[in-house]
């Protein structure tokens, strides 16, 4: 399942050092691939992955005819979730910054 949401009219509020306020334009972008692959090919995507940010590259996520590039700074918050459930087990992995 690829799924793209794209939210362009979200505001942000400024307060300026004069004490008069102004907006500015913010772009949401939120982008999900679900796929069923392999252990091999799951391992695949994710060296992948592991390589740009290695590498210092900007990161790039290519799917059909869709391409984002991130520029990922030297320093970025890593979280890992592990959850075992009745239906099933989750391992997350989240990079912010």
């Amino acid at each position: 399942m690829l799924s793209l949401r794209a939210n362009m009219g979200a505001r942000c509020a400024n307060d300026s050092h004069d004490g008069g306020g102004s907006e500015t334009y913010v772009k949401l972008l939120e982008f999900k691939d679900k796929t069923m692959l392999s252990r091999e090919e799951a391992a695949a995507r994710l060296h992948a992955i592991a390589d740009e940010l290695a590498s210092g590259n900007d990161v790039v996520i290519e799917r059909e005819d869709l391409r984002f590039v991130a520029h990922v700074p030297d320093q970025v918050n890593l979280k890992v979730e592990f959850e075992i459930e009745d239906d099933g087990t989750e391992l997350e992995i989240e990079l912010t910054w």
